[in-house]
């Protein structure tokens, strides 16, 4: 064979041959590529605590103790290994259902376990500094539902809120996380948007992900005292909405957060078995599901500004501030008596467009991740 003909033939083998090396390569990175996740605290009935961690190499690890640790002080990593933070436990009990309307209150809603934008809109409006510690003095945050699915860091974020709670309570002040469709759709097995490295981890570890959040565990039993719907000063918030069919439950608001708490880790048919109350308020009516009061499609059974006054006269309140349905910035509809604050977190961060809603004195502000950006209600 010619020289030529040789150098031809190396280079045809290396043209073709490239492409599958890099290909294996590449797939090599994806399948070594690991996520940090946890800690995830159960309690045994022998009184003693497992505690379930991924660290940033991959490893798994799954630690007991003896006696349970009132008192456990641990690190939170994000899954980059971003963010890091550190949690004490303490107990947990069910939060005021009602306030008084504070100096300031800060309302977001929809985190969906992306960390990376829900810290930056909390900082950015002086809700926590840099070491993730609160610093919003006597005000109240609002998180209005859906902490789960979609993103990667859904266990940093419940206990960043487990942790605020705590220190916002001992600096005068208030965090309320209320209960949000994809709460109950997750505690009740409905997988369907959870990101793939929690069927990892359920996988590698033996254990189902609802199971993860049992009321048996840390956060288990904190999720299981957490609130459907708070009054703070003259505003209600609740995740999806209100109807006219809620209206006509006449329900009070006590009662709304405890149903819902008595069913939380039940199964759908579990619910809709349990009674005719809890199938409603876990149905496309109910608190966590219905959007009539934002979108006008027939299909959502769009309310009529007459039972909306209803709701407002019968609850004592002059607006109601809803999550769960995305819009491009912070709306309002019927004349401001209801304020919608989901919206698209990535892209609006991006666009530096409205992320949430801060409430001072007499005043509504859209504001985004460097604070306030108009008064618009």
């Amino acid at each position: 064979m010619t020289f030529s003909k040789y150098f031809f033939s190396f280079f045809l083998l290396l043209f073709f041959a490239l492409p599958l090396l890099n290909a294996q390569e590449k797939e090599s990175v994806a399948v070594e590529r690991h996520f940090a996740d946890g800690p995830y605290i159960f309690h045994l009935p022998d009184g003693g605590m497992k505690v379930l961690s991924v660290d940033t190499a991959g490893n798994l690890t799954d630690t007991l103790y003896q006696n349970a640790l009132h008192s456990l002080s641990f690190q939170v990593v994000s899954h980059s290994g971003r963010h890091q933070f550190n949690v004490k436990l303490h107990p947990a009990s069910r939060p005021d259902w009602k306030y008084e309307k504070p100096e300031k209150l800060f309302a977001v809603s929809d985190p969906h376990g992306n960390l990376d934008y829900f810290a930056s809109v909390l900082r950015g409006n002086n809700v926590i500094n840099e070491n993730y510690e609160w610093i919003f003095g006597k005000s109240h945050l609002v998180i209005n539902g859906d902490v789960f699915d979609r993103g990667k860091d859904v266990l940093p974020i419940l206990w960043l809120i487990y942790k605020l709670e705590k220190e916002a309570e001992e600096a005068g002040g208030s965090v309320s996380f209320l209960l949000g469709n994809h709460e109950s759709m997750i505690l009740a097995g409905d997988l369907r948007y959870m990101d793939k490295m929690y069927h990892d981890l359920s996988e590698r570890s033996g254990i189902k992900y609802e199971d993860f959040f049992a009321v048996t565990t840390e956060l288990g039993r904190w999720l299981s005292l957490r609130n459907t719907i708070v009054v703070i000063g003259d505003d209600l918030f609740v995740h999806a909405g209100l109807g006219e069919e809620f209206l006509h439950e006449n329900l009070d608001i006590p009662q709304v957060n405890e149903e819902m708490s008595k069913a939380l880790f039940m199964t759908k048919q579990q619910r809709n078995d349990l009674s005719g109350l809890t199938k409603f308020l876990y149905g496309s009516q109910g608190p966590v599901w219905y959007r009539g009061m934002v979108l006008n499609d027939e299909k959502y059974n769009p309310l009529h500004i007459d039972v909306l006054d209803g709701i407002l006269k019968k609850y004592q309140v002059k607006r109601i501030i809803v999550g769960h349905t995305v819009f491009p910035n912070v709306p309002s509809f019927y004349g401001g008596k209801v304020i919608a604050v989901n919206v698209n977190n990535k892209e609006n961060f991006e666009k530096v467009l409205g992320r949430g809603i801060l409430i001072e004195g007499n005043e509504t502000f859209v504001v985004g991740d460097k604070g306030i950006m108009d008064r618009r209600f």
